[in-house]
């Protein structure tokens, strides 16, 4: 039996993706679905039989390349299926350099994504044949990606760039602190600093901005 989890914020797609899994009761156990990424990193603390998540691209609060990179840093023993309706160039790059082991189009068929998540564990890479495609291309000429990263320079120093790692890794002020071996209010201030020149509000918007712009990994 083969445990998976779903991160989707449609509810019709949803539904949709857990009545094509239904199907195969007998080999698939569905475990739980997140709306966002921030709500599955937050749910997978509590299941340590996951195998498999089937991740959406674009959803709120935390996009799916976003949690997948947290995914295959903090939970490397879990492989990572991008079920999308993006075919776009660069979210395939993205998706792939951030861990992801797979890429399926959500129009593909029930038996396709049971043979997907079976491919997975067996060490597999599979994609839709339409993300094969792409996917060759993109190995070919890869600087057509790489011209498409948005570059910025937000002038943040490199002690902000470290704590802006922890923050990804999910580390509060103190925990932080510690390893940085500097006050939790001098973290305090250096955040207080990243969102001013990232202009953003909370530690989730600083971190997906952050790698979005190559700042972290």
């Amino acid at each position: 039996m083969i445990t998976i989890a779903l991160a989707e914020d449609n509810d019709f797609l949803a539904a949709s993706t857990k009545e094509k899994l239904s199907f195969f009761s007998d080999e698939i156990k569905f475990a739980f679905r997140a709306k966002n990424g921030k709500e599955l990193l937050t749910k997978l603390e509590n299941y340590s039989d996951i195998q498999v998540i089937l991740m959406d691209i674009e959803m709120p609060v935390m996009d799916g390349i976003s949690a997948t990179q947290i995914v295959s840093e903090k939970f490397p023993e879990i492989k990572v299926i991008m079920l999308t309706v993006f075919d776009d160039d660069d979210k395939i790059f993205n998706a792939i350099r951030s861990g992801a082991m797979g890429y399926l189009l959500k129009e593909e068929s029930p038996e396709k994504i049971i043979e997907s998540i079976k491919m997975v564990l067996d060490g597999g890479a599979p994609m839709s044949s339409t993300i094969a495609s792409k996917t060759l291309q993109l190995l070919r000429n890869p600087i057509q990606v790489n011209d498409k990263e948005i570059t910025q320079d937000f002038n943040l120093s490199a002690r902000e760039i470290e704590v802006l790692e922890y923050l990804k890794k999910g580390f509060d002020y103190v925990k932080t602190a510690e390893h940085l071996f500097i006050s939790p209010f001098t973290v305090r201030k250096h955040i207080e600093n990243i969102y001013k020149k990232l202009q953003v509000h909370n530690k989730i918007e600083a971190v997906q901005k952050a790698i979005n712009h190559n700042i972290i990994n």
